[in-house]
């Protein structure tokens, strides 16, 4: 084994109450290398995970970042990214917005009359220490002002 997963963890992330049968539990999974930011939008199933979106980091120059892909706006751009790709997946990216000007202030997604609910996924971290101001959290704050 290599130590790359918890696996105490992972199980109560991907586990599913009974009652919700085939429904998938969706999993924002992010993770650093040293010079690359990984964030994906992922279920599991018993043959394995499927990944619905995907964002990196080392894709932000085409957008016109330029340097820094591993810091924190490089986070926050990659989680940014990644919601908007899914959104777009999921034909809802025109009914939920997201943030329009960001500003740090806390974003809460409203649902939609007589449309499909905000999508809701949780955050899954692996091994990296989950401290105060963790680039993992501006990979979430990104994905949250996404919409």
């Amino acid at each position: 084994r290599e130590g790359k997963t918890d696996y105490y963890a992972r199980t109560r992330l991907v586990r599913q109450e009974k009652n919700k049968y085939n429904t998938p539990k969706y999993r924002l999974i992010v993770r650093r290398t040293t010079s690359d930011v990984v964030a994906q939008i992922a279920y599991s199933r018993l043959e394995g995970d499927y990944i619905m979106a995907a964002a990196y980091s080392h894709e932000l120059p085409q957008f016109g970042f330029k340097v820094g892909l591993t810091n924190w706006s490089a986070c926050y751009a990659t989680g940014l990214l990644v919601a908007r790709r899914l959104l777009t997946k999921l034909n809802l990216a025109d009914t939920y917005k997201g943030v329009e000007e960001p500003n740090g202030e806390d974003y809460f997604v409203e649902e939609a009359e007589d449309k499909p609910r905000p999508f809701r996924c949780y955050l899954d971290v692996g091994l990296a220490p989950t401290t105060t101001g963790s680039r993992v959290f501006g990979v979430m704050k990104g994905a949250v002002d996404g919409g």
